[in-house]
């Protein structure tokens, strides 16, 4: 809607200082003709708004100036900012009761409308981040490091790794906290590098001061991690019969590459392929499905599955065609 635009322009001025018609446009996604009529309109409303020609100019509010307050939020952006906040996170870096008298404030400063409609949103959604089966993980020393992260402080860290050797000392610049699926990352230099919090054995926040690169993005750093982790994941395809209950237990990337291949057979089963970490991540996999499931190739993987289902006949005393045998009893 162009009234909510308007509004975005002069909230993006306000907060950002001078910008050029083009740096609005790319904000906004229109077109900088658009910027230009926007601009035209607030002109026409008396908004002090001034542009400034030549290669430094833009467009600026009138020094001083200040345009919203709390009250004049829409609903649905006062929804977005009590919804956005997830207390257990604000509480995890030592900001819980910071949360809570933000939220006490913001809710004060509504209009009396508002304030109730929010109400009745916050008592119909609660946000609980982490998944059913995550690990409870227990990260001590997390409140230190997202104090190092706001005051620019190098790190002096004790960390557990994967491999060899396990336990190493390491030199850390915090660029930046990220909550993943409940669990928490450190992004340091330098590098960067990706660090679990709760892998952070001993930790030191000394008095050292350093510079983030000014082209880091912490948003733009955490995408490119999480694809080339998922690239490292995929190393390779599998052919796959499986059954229409099988296919609803699949998830994430082998749940989408199901519905991108899928094709049914005549016996009822669908074919696909679906993207496999590894053999033996696969057989694991593959054998939680049980008989949902055949897997056509590769070759490999099918013959683990078959040696395994072998081993699973004999030690359950079954051969093709017969009962299974039932439990020995001791006396």
């Amino acid at each position: 809607m162009k009234s909510s635009r308007l509004i975005s322009i002069l909230l993006l001025l306000q907060t950002r200082g001078r910008m050029t018609a083009a740096q609005l446009a790319d904000e906004l996604e229109v077109s900088v003709r658009t910027v230009y009529r926007d601009v035209e309109s607030l002109h026409a409303a008396g908004v002090p708004l001034y542009g400034d020609a030549g290669h430094s100019g833009g467009y600026r509010l009138l020094a001083g100036h200040r345009f919203s307050r709390l009250t004049d939020l829409y609903t649905g952006e006062a929804e977005a900012l009590f919804l956005a906040g997830i207390p257990g996170a604000a509480a995890e870096l030592g900001l819980g009761a910071h949360f809570v008298d933000a939220q006490l404030k913001l809710r004060a400063s509504l209009p009396t409308p508002l304030r109730d409609h929010v109400d009745r949103l916050r008592a119909r959604f609660h946000i609980d981040a982490p998944g059913w089966y995550a690990e409870d993980t227990d990260a001590p020393f997390l409140a230190q490091v997202a104090e190092a992260v706001r005051a620019g402080r190098v790190l002096a860290a004790r960390y557990r790794r994967w491999k060899e050797p396990t336990d190493v000392d390491r030199r850390l610049e915090p660029y930046g906290l990220v909550l993943k699926a409940g669990r928490w990352y450190l992004v340091a230099g330098p590098g960067p590098r990706t660090y679990r919090v709760d892998q952070i054995l001993e930790l030191d926040v000394t008095d050292e001061e350093f510079d983030i690169p000014e082209d880091f993005s912490l948003t733009d750093y955490w995408s490119a991690h999480q694809l080339a982790f998922r690239t490292r994941l995929h190393g390779g395809d599998a052919v796959v019969l499986i059954t229409p209950e099988g296919a609803k237990r699949l998830t994430g990337d082998a749940a989408r590459a199901f519905a991108a291949t899928r094709v049914p057979e005549p016996d009822g089963r669908i074919r696909a392929t679906l993207p496999i970490e590894s053999l033996a991540h696969a057989h694991h996999t593959f054998l939680g499905l049980g008989a949902e499931v055949e897997v056509l190739e590769p070759v490999e993987l099918r013959d683990l599955l078959t040696e395994t289902v072998s081993r699973l006949a004999t030690r359950y005393g079954v051969t093709p065609g017969s009962p299974p045998t039932p439990p020995s009893r001791r006396p």
